[in-house]
């Protein structure tokens, strides 16, 4: 079968890998589609992402979706939770899986070994982390839920956001879901900046009321200031934008993945405006309710730039490196 395994910085093969026996507690799965995620890219165009180094060839992908074919799914389309916590830890026993301490997750280095992804025509995973798709949801837009998930958890991360005005900074695929999470949790009001013009006219799809370019500030759209600010780029100016307009006493969300080491940040406008930083790391139960918003609403389908078949897979990576020309690629492992 065919899989997506990286190498090493610059290094992306499509291979003959071997079909996978699955173990104890796991089931097969057949899969359809794989979302490229940032951490996907950073892999392939830097070894690592964040502090997470590439020690050996790693399978990518951890945003996919398919058909079981063992277990007591067998024959249902099915989305696969990428998280495997230990239940034990203290993070674990205090309802903070996300954060666990010794969780395996799929296409992630943050261990050694490291835990093998899902870019590939077949993958073993335990039973648990099988999700059945909801009615009428097709499994090209369910391919969205795991990264819908990583913005729902941010926005929950914010607290109440319902009536509030909120900015997200960075209109990359996870910003543009951000912006829809905060849209269906009762945001009276949506500002998103970003470099480029085409990422903010995937933010407005996503239900931006302004979209501001971010090397302009004399754009009209930039707010007086905000009630909520969700950090989704992944470098220091997009803090440093955030924490200047957020109200004294607001709550700024860091979600993006800074780059590694120390980053600057105005550590005394959090002390003189006693703002909230919070951090957003992944998600837990929110993969569920993802599931279920994208079976609610079509809105999502314009986030899908492109379906490349697996065969073509670095030219896929290519495409979704290119924020002037898309947003969210998909895999395709029906094509194989």
């Amino acid at each position: 079968m065919l899989g997506c395994v990286i190498h090493g910085q610059d290094d992306l093969r499509v291979e003959e890998l071997p079909s996978p026996v699955p173990g104890p507690g796991q089931v097969l799965v057949a899969v359809r589609y794989g979302g490229v995620c940032g951490s996907d890219l950073h892999y392939w165009r830097h070894g690592g992402v964040g502090d997470f180094r590439l020690a050996e060839p790693m399978v990518l992908g951890h945003e996919v979706v398919g058909t079981a074919l063992t277990g007591p799914l067998a024959g249902r389309a099915v989305a696969v939770h990428p998280a495997t916590p230990c239940g034990a830890c203290p993070e674990c026993r205090d309802g903070r899986r996300n954060v666990c301490r010794d969780t395996r997750y799929l296409g992630s280095a943050a261990r050694t070994p490291h835990v093998q992804g899902g870019f590939a025509a077949e993958i073993a995973v335990p039973a648990e982390q099988l999700r059945p798709l909801p009615e009428g949801l097709e499994p090209r837009r369910a391919a969205l839920a795991e990264p819908l998930a990583v913005a729902l958890h941010a926005v929950r991360r914010a607290g109440p956001v319902a009536g509030k005005h909120v900015l997200v900074a960075g209109a990359g695929p996870i910003g543009c879901l951000v912006v829809a999470a905060a849209r269906s949790a009762g945001a009276a009001h949506v500002t998103v900046t970003d470099l480029l013009p085409a990422a903010l006219e995937y933010a407005r799809t996503a239900g931006a009321g302004t979209a501001v370019r971010a090397d302009d500030p004399a754009d009209p759209g930039w707010p007086s200031e905000v009630d909520v600010a969700v950090e989704a780029s992944g470098v220091a100016a997009g803090l440093g934008t955030c924490l200047r307009l957020v109200r004294r006493g607001g709550v700024v969300v860091q979600l993006g993945m800074l780059p590694p080491g120390q980053s600057p940040f105005a550590g005394n406008l959090v002390v003189s405006r006693e703002i909230e930083l919070r951090g957003a790391f992944r998600f837990d139960t929110e993969f569920d309710d993802a599931l279920a918003l994208l079976a609610a609403e079509d809105a999502f389908d314009g986030l899908i730039s492109a379906v490349v078949p697996v065969r073509e897979a670095e030219s896929a990576f290519a495409l979704a490196a290119d924020r002037g020309r898309s947003c969210k690629v998909l895999l395709d492992f029906g094509t194989s």
